[in-house]
């Protein structure tokens, strides 16, 4: 079973799930990244997905062109070192900033934004 939780701060939106990230699961996942694709600054935090597979992949990436597209800003947190070694072997962490915590990713996001002048 998974879970989103989304969050607003006053610097960005929070999108948190939790449980199993896969084909399954992967639709409620897609849609809530959808809904935040006009977000100006995207928190992605998977610290607690203890698992996911290429399909929860793919909807990371689908949801991560879809706010840039948006001339949004994406950062992603990552405390389990197997899924953080998924996204830094697929190259993922050339696309957006992968970080260990949110603070990181926050730091990541607004370096982001001074770089856009936003």
């Amino acid at each position: 079973m998974l879970e989103i939780h989304i969050e607003e701060t006053e610097n960005y939106t929070l999108c948190r799930p939790s449980g199993e990230l896969d084909a399954y699961t992967v639709g409620a996942f897609r849609e809530a990244l959808s809904k935040l694709a006009g977000e100006r600054h995207l928190l992605i935090d998977l610290s607690e997905v203890p698992f996911m597979d290429s399909a929860g992949l793919g909807a990371l990436i689908g949801g991560i062109r879809r706010a840039r597209e948006a001339d949004g800003a994406v950062a992603v947190a990552c405390t389990r070192p197997a899924l953080t070694r998924l996204l830094h072997t697929t190259g993922f962490d050339r696309i957006v900033p992968v970080t260990e915590s949110v603070e990181e990713a926050e730091a990541a996001l607004e370096a982001a934004g001074d770089e856009s002048g936003g």
